[in-house]
């Protein structure tokens, strides 16, 4: 008899779709609300997430960054919910990210923002919930239902999201293009995974993720994913960080799991992967690409560097899954954990 299928597969193979509802959704929204923003110009963004979404968010500051020129800053929830600190925010755009837009903590950050007078919009799955209903802008992220408790689809549909409002505040005609090709880049899925992936992860008890630039934020979602799903302790670094002080513990075969930028910083990654393997580590890649020593999950190249690492991710997040039930693990069920966090 076949193995049931997860949950979690499941909506992972129904990103693309996700994706694909999106964008045909939000569409007018989402040039309405770049229009809003270019008339507001805001000196800063700041972003409003927590757990898997605060990766998305990270990864949007990325990109407004590079893409708009706006320092953008996340603000810790409790700033608002606990410690009820004053904020200055007059004119500032405040981006909330959520799946279920209900935590507490998020809706009392997102409402202290607004009452610094900040613009605030929310990108949530839920768009009856309190974080969407109170946003002064809604772009829902339309990836439908998700039960796993470790979320994939809804990640996926985040990143997309933050990527579209860049691309229509910033009238970038050809990113918004590469947007449309997406869905069906997904939907085909990766390019394969080569002998010895699962091996690296299978056997790994504790392990460094690494990415630079656009991939950082990923990588970050990938170790979370990693403790969730296969209780195997992933910490994630900057390519340019991870020399200085942390590669001090690697020793021989230490799994190193790299996302592979294609942009500027690709040179830069892969000196940095070859330093560390030079002290030990056995590097696993996720890239456009079969690496010619290294065993490669190989993703498809979506035509820019703000899609491309969101191919990546998902490549990635089959591979988790396929690593916790080789390892006698539910991904559906990760001890101690639920689908939604209330945090206060």
């Amino acid at each position: 008899m076949a193995a049931r299928k997860s949950r979690m597969a499941t909506e992972i193979d129904e990103s693309g779709g996700a994706v694909r509802r999106q964008l045909a959704a939000n569409a007018g929204a989402a040039a309405d609300l770049g229009a809003r923003l270019r008339a507001l110009a805001p000196p800063f963004v700041v972003t409003i997430a927590r757990g898997s979404s605060d990766h998305s968010a990270h990864f949007l500051h990325h990109c407004i960054e590079v893409k708009l020129g706006l320092a953008t800053a996340s603000i810790p929830p409790s700033i608002a919910s606990l410690y009820r600190a004053p904020l200055k925010l007059e004119g500032a755009a405040a981006i909330a990210i959520s799946q279920s837009g209900a935590s507490p903590d998020l809706v009392a950050m997102q409402a202290a923002a607004k009452d610094a007078g900040a613009l605030t919009v929310a990108l949530v799955n839920d768009a009856q919930s309190q974080l969407a209903l109170e946003a002064d802008a809604l772009l829902p992220l339309h990836a439908g239902e998700e039960r796993a408790v470790a979320a994939t689809k809804s990640v996926v549909a985040s990143l997309v999201a933050g990527v579209s409002l860049v691309a229509r505040w910033s009238e970038d005609a050809a990113l918004v293009a590469a947007l449309d090709r997406l869905p069906a880049i997904l939907e085909a899925g990766s390019g394969g995974v080569q002998d010895g992936a699962f091996e690296t992860l299978a056997h790994a008890r504790s392990l460094f993720v690494i990415g630079r630039g656009p991939t950082l934020a990923v990588a970050a979602e990938a170790a979370l994913k990693l403790k969730e799903t296969s209780a195997i302790f992933a910490e994630a670094f900057s390519a340019a960080e991870v020399l200085h002080g942390p590669a001090g513990i690697i020793a021989p075969d230490f799994p190193v799991l790299g996302f592979a930028p294609i942009d500027a910083a690709r040179g830069g990654f892969f000196e940095t992967l070859q330093r560390l393997a030079s002290f030990g580590a056995a590097p696993l890649l996720i890239d456009v690409e079969p690496h010619p020593r290294w065993p490669t999950i190989v993703a498809p190249d979506c035509g820019h560097a703000f899609l491309t690492p969101i191919a990546e991710l998902h490549a990635f997040y089959r591979l988790a899954e396929a690593t916790a039930r080789r390892l006698g693990r539910d991904p559906d069920q990760p001890p101690h954990l639920t689908k939604v966090t209330r945090t206060v």
